[in-house]
């Protein structure tokens, strides 16, 4: 039976458009939408105070520090002369101090109405004193400006922390909404899926993946607005400024474009491989720790290490390739920053010496520049993370995509009100297979046109060798998988149009390998139900036969199960898989081979415990030794997927069929003839 064709494979994806990921996330981003805005609210606001800081620092040297270049003054002074662009410090005569410079420095200063003037040559000639003095209201602007440049970091810095703050909550919450969304949906998914789909993959998905959706929702939707709204602001602020030198340095723009289009791709292909590589070492990590007993027992640690470092080698290869990647195209952006910084430098510089722009407006331009290519760096970080959320992005929707559950919906909430009476699955009276044909792989059929019926109160045995398909009517009358063709009628009605939950409810199965939760032996027997009367409780683990095993643990039924239960026998967990049978008060047992893994004296046992559970209610026993059969109602012997023959343990004796052979076969070995 070889149904997990292509188990270490992932699917492979074609070329998935950004806006339509996008667009599928809108749903887990619209109960959040207040704190978005708030949080773009929040970045305007920042970003407003970022653009304030380098025309503060403009204002500050050509008000206070270093006023621009003239020759008005000097033309009014001296008419009909032609005057050089030079610096000049005005000041009133006014104050004590200043006349008391200019007494003693008479050579140094020119009368301009009411105010004299200085030229900034002349000052080094003065001492530091008196030029203090003469600077004095210079220096009280500078420190009004020292004082907004500190209000704005503050502003700044709260504002930033609160926008974080709703950011970060904002983005955890999205990422729990998807979490639980994508875990919701794989629960209903049919066991076919988890047979193509191992462990380690699903892992990855809701842990790896949906971690990656992180930085997506808490930097790159709000802080992309920042840097758009910041480069939209530095330009404006550029252009108004001085229009000719903003236009120059805009001059590197189009190469930085071409290069972020020419590395998205590349940037793209190298998290999709990296995504891959990550679900396959945790598949095979996964598959490798569940089977360390068989890898120890056959010595083959060194065929699973060189294994484990090869699947490693490949993802340091995917690594080292988004890297190589990012390592040129980051500093691509870097040296196109430092080559416009280089042409303000040399134009704007010219322009300074030759009195057309004011040195704060060249300051203010180095400043804005470099903050112009900060936003486009960071956006090209925003556009690396984008493509990693993406191709995450593009493994969960592969998933959440998946529709292959039973009923086509995941919970009886979400289905349409299907044609069938629901009152149907009230009370299970008969349960029918009619012609039913079923295959894991088209070309492999495992049950051909099979037909027999359960009825209420009835034990029904399945027999037949290994691989025969008995295992496979279980999961079928489970709905775990959908006959090829054919029905399965529940009361008459058509199992298809029941909710599995709903029709499940009536059901119990106990398998030959009972799988055991790590949690408390009541919690695996209970599970979520904390209504549970003490008396309930004896009555279930004394009719489970499970009342010693529970007295022996250390906490009784309170005792926390480790790995799954490893550290009892497979018979004292079929015991509390027995219980847990009778805690569901079902209406049709399954037992499929619940006594092959157990020794002789257990399986008087588990017999007794069997024996209750069945009493009264309807049973299939799906069995190879033909003893724990013998007393049933109805046997059914199948063979390479068909039905060879039905009837009760005397009647197909004497027959002397497959049956009566089979009978034969297994006394003689018992009897070692």
């Amino acid at each position: 039976m070889r149904h997990d064709m292509g188990y270490f494979e992932e699917k492979k994806l074609g070329k998935s458009y950004d806006t339509r990921l996008l667009k599928r996330l809108f749903p887990f981003l619209k109960p959040y939408h207040l704190m978005i805005l708030v949080s773009i609210f929040l970045v305007m606001l920042i970003t407003l105070l970022d653009l304030a800081i380098p025309y503060v620092t403009k204002i500050a040297i050509d008000q206070y520090i270093v006023p621009k270049m003239d020759t008005e003054v000097l033309k009014e002074m001296r008419p009909g002369k032609t005057a050089a662009p030079s610096r000049y410090l005005k000041v009133k005569p006014g104050d004590p101090g200043i006349r008391t410079v200019l007494e003693n420095h008479p050579d140094l200063f020119e009368k301009k109405g009411q105010w004299v003037i200085i030229s900034y040559q002349h000052l080094s000639r003065l001492e530091p004193e008196d030029i203090a003095v003469l600077r004095k209201d210079d220096l009280s602007g500078i420190g009004r400006l020292g004082g907004i440049f500190l209000l704005i970091i503050i502003l700044s810095f709260g504002l930033n922390f609160l926008q974080k703050i709703i950011m970060e909550y904002t983005g955890y919450r999205m990422m729990n909404d998807l979490r639980l969304n994508l875990f919701h949906h794989i629960q209903y998914l049919s066991i076919s899926f988890f047979t193509q789909n191992p462990v380690g993959r699903l892992v990855t998905r809701i842990t790896n993946d949906i971690q990656n959706m992180h930085e997506l929702f808490t930097s790159v939707i709000s802080l992309v607005f920042k840097d758009l709204f910041l480069l939209v602001g530095i330009a404006t602020v550029l252009l108004i400024m001085n229009w000719k030198l903003a236009l120059v340095s805009f001059l590197v723009l189009p190469l930085v474009v071409y290069t972020s289009l020419a590395f998205s791709g590349r940037i793209r292909d190298a998290f999709r491989a990296l995504r891959i590589k990550i679900a396959e070492i945790n598949t095979t990590l996964s598959e490798m720790i569940d089977g360390i007993s068989v890898i120890q027992s056959f010595c083959k640690e060194k065929v699973a290490a060189d294994n484990f470092s090869r699947l490693n080698h490949e993802y340091y290869l995917a690594g080292m390739r988004q890297i190589n990647v990012l390592a040129v195209f980051m500093p691509l952006i870097e040296v196109f920053g430092i080559a416009t910084v280089s042409v303000i430098i040399f134009y704007g510089g010219k322009n300074v010496l030759e009195g057309q722009i004011s040195l704060g407006v060249l300051v203010a331009f180095i400043s804005y520049m470099r903050m112009f290519f900060r936003p486009i760096r960071d956006l090209a970080e925003k556009y690396n993370i984008l493509q990693n959320a993406l191709a995450s992005a593009e493994r969960i929707f592969l998933i959440l995509d998946t529709n292959n559950s039973i009923d086509g919906v995941e919970n009886e909430s979400d289905s349409v009100q299907p044609a069938t009476d629901l009152n149907v699955v009230e009370k299970i009276e008969s349960l029918a297979l009619e012609n039913v044909s079923f295959s894991y792989i088209p070309s492999e059929p495992v049950l051909k046109s099979i037909s027999l019926s359960l009825r209420a109160g009835e034990t029904t045995a399945i027999i037949g060798a290994t691989g025969s398909g008995k295992t496979s009517i279980a999961n079928l009358i489970m709905k775990f998988y959908d006959p090829v063709s054919g029905n399965i009628l529940l009361n008459g009605q058509n199992i298809k149009n029941i909710p599995a939950t709903r029709y499940r409810s009536k059901i119990a199965l106990v398998t030959q390998d009972p799988f055991l939760f790590t949690d408390t032996v009541f919690a695996n027997i209970w599970r979520d139900r904390q209504d549970i009367s003490e008396k309930e409780i004896a009555r279930v683990l004394t009719a489970a036969n499970c009342k010693e095993l529970i007295e022996k643990q250390p906490n009784g039924i309170h005792t926390v199960l480790t790995r799954g239960g490893t550290a009892l026998s497979s018979g004292e967990r079929q015991l509390i898989s027995i219980a847990r049978a009778f805690a569901r008060s079902p209406e049709l047992i399954i037992l499929d081979e619940a006594t092959s893994y157990i020794d002789s004296l257990t399986e008087d046992v588990i017999q007794d415990a069997l024996s209750k559970l069945m009493a009264g209610r309807t049973a299939l026993v799906i069995a190879h030794r033909l003893s724990t059969v013998r007393h049933a109602d109805k046997i059914i012997v199948i063979d390479k997927g068909s039905i060879l023959e039905i009837g009760n343990h005397d009647t197909l004796m004497k027959k002397q069929g497959s049956y009566f052979r089979m009978n034969h076969l297994q006394h003689c070995l018992g009897e070692a003839c």
